[in-house]
Parts: structure tokens; sequence; C-alpha cells
């Protein structure tokens, strides 16, 4: 049986649950509980598989570490002949830069969370950058709605689905929808993919731990 470093929080996490629940794989799976924060000390149970202390990280049947959330994704969907990574050339080249856009976004809303918890404070010049850069992410994706319904579906919408989530888990007010009509409505029949709502963002640490004052992520 594989073994995946799991987290309901982890946006990563959720991508690579997304896929084994495409693949069919999930049931060959034991999912362990595991907490790795910048902040916090590395998890050694983590490290020990992965010597980055990152989530997720898959172990297979063999022993084998596999990491990042690409990696383990691509092994995923080769092991089952899926096609989440299609073989056409401009078809894979275009899930594939979708997933560099859903996971640059998705780095971009985790790193800023990270630094609105500084003692000191948020050094306001960098997260100034990163309200741009969602921005600027956001208005890409909203344009590129016709393409991502005309593709099947990929890894690329699957990183997109999971970015989108993690705007939601964070930035609950942001308001998004209001401003990217089309993604909105791009996003609400993704929601309703069997594979995407059974593997929903969950907070398991308490009702106090998401409510931190996340600075002004305004579209």
């Amino acid at each position: 049986m594989m073994k995946l470093h799991w987290s309901p929080r982890s946006p990563f996490v959720r991508k690579v649950m997304i896929v084994l629940e495409e693949t069919g794989l999930t049931e060959q799976l034991e999912q362990v509980r595991s907490v790795v924060a910048m902040p916090l000390p590395p998890n050694e149970a983590v490290m020990a598989d992965n010597p980055l202390g990152k989530i997720p990280t898959l172990v297979t049947e063999e022993g084998k570490a596999l990491f990042d959330s690409r990696v383990i994704c691509e092994y995923l969907d080769l092991r089952a002949g899926t096609g989440l990574f299609p073989a056409d050339p401009t078809a894979r080249v275009d899930q594939l830069t979708w997933q560099a856009l859903g996971d640059g976004l998705t780095d971009i809303l985790l790193l800023w969370r990270t630094e609105l918890t500084r003692e000191t404070g948020p050094w306001e010049a960098v997260t100034e950058g990163w309200l741009a850069k969602v921005r600027a992410s956001m208005a890409r994706l909203e344009s590129e709605v016709p393409d991502l319904r005309a593709s099947g579906f990929g890894i690329g919408l699957v990183a997109v689905i999971c970015a989108l989530g993690q705007l939601d888990f964070r930035w609950p007010d942001c308001g998004w929808r209001d401003h990217f009509p089309a993604l909105a409505a791009w996003e609400a029949e993704m929601a309703a993919r069997a594979s995407v709502s059974a593997n929903p963002v969950v907070n398991d640490q308490g009702e106090g731990e998401n409510e931190i004052t996340l600075g002004r992520l305004a579209f």
C-alpha cells in the first residue's frame, strides 16, 4: 500500500487527492496526518521520507519516496493511464502551463499568509508585489476560461481549482467571484465534479487558527 503524508488544509495535498480520485487509486493509499509549517521545526517523520520536509510526500509500495505534487500526480497518472497529462504535445503544454500558473498562485498565497504572521509585521513591498501578481494571475485565468472549458479535464485544471480553493480558504472575504464572473462560473462547474467535491479544504486545527488578518487582498 502507498503512504501519503497528508493534511486536509494543504492545497497541494488536495491536488494529489483529486488525482487519486480520478485515477481510482484512493483505496491503495494510507493517509498519514502530517503537520508541517514554515515557522515550525521540521517534522521528523516527514523528513525521514523527504529531506525538504514538505507535504505532500508519497511513498510507493516499493518504498520509493516521491515529491512534490507535480511528480506525485504524474506518477499516479502514468500508473493508472488516466490521461490527466495528455500525450498530445499541444494539449500537454497547455495543461502544464495551467499547472504552473495554478501552483504558482498557490505558492504566493501560502507565502503571503506566512509573511503576515511575522511578529515584526509583513514587509509591505513584498506583499504589494504579491498582490499585483495575484491580480494578474486571476485576470489571466478569467481570459482563458474558454480554453479551460474546451480542454479535457487535466492536471492544469486540477491545479487551478486548488489555487482558487486556497483563495477561498484563506481570504474568504476577498470577493473574487464578483470581479471574475467567467472564472467563477467555471469554478462552480468544477466544484460539482465528484473528485473535487470529495476533497474539500478542511480546517482541522480549530476555529481560531484561521482567523488571521490577511491584509489587503482586494480586486
